[in-house]
């Protein structure tokens, strides 16, 4: 997973490439800050439908890239299958944990990034990532590295944030706050089907996607953004940038954003979240 530096629009195509090592260490401060896991784990579903779209089969080894704090992973591990769950940030992957030991669940928990796996090629019947992987700082490689530890026939699912969708519109309000470094390409790019088609096209023999929703519910679009801001790393770093007139516009950017979606009808939040749901077929 990733900062606001990489959640961001880009900047113009004449500015210098982005120092990518350099982002990446930011990456792993910021998704280290609040408490992901207080969000995560409203987005379980998501998982559990990842799962059965991409069929996973019971004894299936299965690799769950940017883990976070195990959602896909828990939701393969309960289907029977030979799950490891890693993520570049060890504390992420201590609450998967205690998750994973809790509902007596057993996976291997690894630390590991995304663009530089360590394991053989073909390891895996199946690879994961929900809201992962489409947050690292060079797509083209991560997007190499789930290719090659899958085996032939195998299978890849995704899903993540479109550019359209809430959460892809929440980066964008961020970057008019906090702009990211110039270069760097929108993870809402991993949303684009044709996007997809470029990263992986030449080692698949299908890829389909279906456009899902999730549902943002909290108790109003204050208590939303309370929450993103006290738990949501690249939310809290944003604000922490920022002076204190300029949290000022954040939040009511973000509040104005929220009720923009909201459809609740009432003093609560339910705002759905448009993501793309993929499973790519490795040749």
């Amino acid at each position: 997973m990733n900062t606001i530096e990489s959640v961001t629009e880009p900047a113009k195509l004449s500015s210098p490439a982005p120092d990518l090592e350099t982002i990446k260490a930011r990456q792993r401060a910021t998704w280290a800050s609040g408490d992901y896991g207080t969000i995560g784990t409203t987005l379980q579903i998501v998982g559990e439908s990842l799962c059965e779209t991409v069929d996973v089969r019971a004894g299936a080894k299965v690799l769950d890239v940017a883990a976070g704090n195990g959602n896909s992973s828990l939701a393969a591990a309960r289907r029977w299958a030979d799950v490891t769950s890693t993520d570049y940030v060890p504390g992420l992957l201590d609450q998967g944990r205690r998750r994973a030991e809790a509902d007596r669940l057993p996976i291997a928990f690894q630390e590991a990034d995304v663009e530089a796996l360590p394991f053989g090629d073909g390891t895996f019947d199946v690879v994961l990532s929900s809201f992962g992987v489409m947050f690292t700082a060079n797509h083209a490689r991560a997007a190499a590295e789930m290719l090659r530890v899958c085996r032939r026939g195998g299978r890849i699912g995704l899903a993540n944030w479109t550019p359209r969708g809430f959460i892809g519109q929440l980066f964008k309000v961020v970057g008019q706050h906090v702009p990211p470094p110039p270069a760097l390409t929108p993870p809402s790019r991993w949303g684009v089907e044709d996007y997809l088609e470029q990263l992986f096209g030449g080692s698949a023999s299908d890829i389909h996607t279906t456009p899902r929703d999730f549902m943002f519910r909290y108790r109003s679009p204050q208590h939303w953004v309370d929450v993103f801001r006290a738990w949501y790393g690249p939310v809290l770093k944003a604000f922490e940038a920022l002076p204190p007139e300029g949290q000022q516009r954040l939040e009511q950017d973000l509040l104005s954003l929220a009720n923009s979606f909201n459809r609740s009808g009432d003093a609560t939040m339910v705002v759905p979240a448009e993501y793309l749901e993929v499973v790519i077929v490795r040749k």
